[in-house]
C-alpha cells in the first residue's frame, strides 16, 4: 500500500507524524495546566478542557517565590549571553582572520572542549569556587559558560565567508580592527549570532544540574530549581506543577518565535553542514 503512494504524500504523512510526536507532550502539558484535579485524574483521560483554569497559574506563582527564581534566571542568562559575546566574537575573528604561531593547535583545543561533558568538570570547578569563596554567587553560574567552543567554531565559519576585499578596503580607509568587527563582521553574522544567543539562552535558562551542585541555598538558584521545589511540594497536584512548567518554558517559546528565521539562515549559510 505504501509503495503505491507518491513520494510527496509519504513525506507529508511522515512529517505530520513527526510533528504529532514532538508536539504531543507540549499539548498534554498545556492541557493539564488548564485542568482541574478531577479532570487530570479522570479515566478515560480528556483531551480537552471544559473551562480554562487560570487559577492554576496563580497557585503555581504564589506557592514558591516565583519572582525571586525568575530574577535569578534573568540575571544569569543575560550575564552569560553578554559575557559570551564579549569573549567569543574576538576569539572567532582571530581564528578566522589572523595567522599566528600555534593557531591550529589552539583551535584544535577549542574543538576538543566540545567533546568534554560538563558533568566531568563540575567537581574541580566546585572545589575552585569553594576555595575562593564564590559558591552561591552569580559569578559561579556565569563565568564557566562564557567561553563556548561551539560558539567560537560557528562564528569562525561565518567570519571566514566574508570576502578579503571588503576587509582590505576597510583597512585602506584606516578602520581599526574593532571597527571592522563592529561595522562589517557583526552585521554579516546576525543569523549566526541569533542562533548562538538562542542556544545559550535555552541552555542557561533550562540549566538544572549546575545551579543545583554549585549552590547550597536559594539565594541565586534559578527557575528550574524553583519548579522542582514546586513539584516536590505539589506532587499530588500535577495541574499546578504543569502550570509552573508552562511558565518556565514560555520565555523560550517567545524567543524562538522571534529568532526562528535567523536560525534557518545561520545553518543554511554559515557553512555548518
Amino acid at each position: 500500500m505504501w509503495l503505491r503512494l507518491p513520494k510527496v504524500t509519504i513525506r507529508l504523512l511522515l512529517s505530520v507524524l513527526l510533528i504529532i510526536i514532538f508536539l504531543a507532550p507540549f499539548y498534554w502539558m498545556l492541557l493539564t495546566a488548564f485542568k482541574t484535579l478531577d479532570e487530570v485524574v479522570a479515566v478515560p483521560p480528556k483531551f480537552w478542557v471544559d473551562k480554562l483554569q487560570w487559577v492554576n497559574f496563580k497557585d503555581a506563582f504564589t506557592r514558591i517565590n516565583f519572582l525571586h527564581y525568575t530574577k535569578n534566571s534573568i540575571i544569569i542568562t543575560l550575564g552569560t549571553l553578554v559575557g559570551q559575546m564579549l569573549v567569543v566574537v574576538p576569539a572567532a575573528y582571530a581564528f578566522a582572520r589572523y595567522q599566528f604561531k600555534g593557531k591550529s593547535l589552539l583551535f584544535g583545543l577549542v574543538l576538543a572542549t566540545m567533546m568534554v561533558p560538563g558533568q566531568l568538570i563540575f567537581l574541580p570547578v566546585f572545589v575552585m569556587f569553594a576555595n575562593v569563596g564564590l559558591l552561591n554567587t552569580y559569578v559561579s553560574l556565569i563565568v564557566p559558560f562564557i567561553a563556548s567552543g561551539m560558539a567560537i567554531f560557528m562564528l569562525r565559519q561565518t567570519f571566514m565567508q566574508v570576502p578579503d576585499s571588503i576587509l582590505e578596503a576597510a583597512r585602506l580607509d584606516n578602520s581599526s580592527e574593532w571597527k571592522i568587527i563592529r561595522t562589517i563582521m557583526l552585521p554579516m553574522a546576525v543569523p549566526t549570532l541569533s542562533t548562538l544567543a538562542l542556544l545559550t539562552f535555552i541552555g542557561t535558562w533550562n540549566s538544572y544540574f549546575f545551579p543545583l551542585v554549585w549552590t547550597t541555598t536559594d539565594a541565586v538558584r534559578t527557575l528550574p530549581l524553583g519548579v522542582k521545589k514546586l513539584q516536590d511540594s505539589e506532587g499530588l497536584n500535577p495541574h499546578i506543577v504543569m502550570a509552573g512548567n508552562m511558565m518556565l518554558i514560555l520565555p523560550i517559546l517567545i524567543v524562538f518565535m522571534f529568532a526562528r528565521k535567523h536560525i534557518i539562515k545561520a545553518f543554511t549559510y554559515s557553512g555548518v553542514k
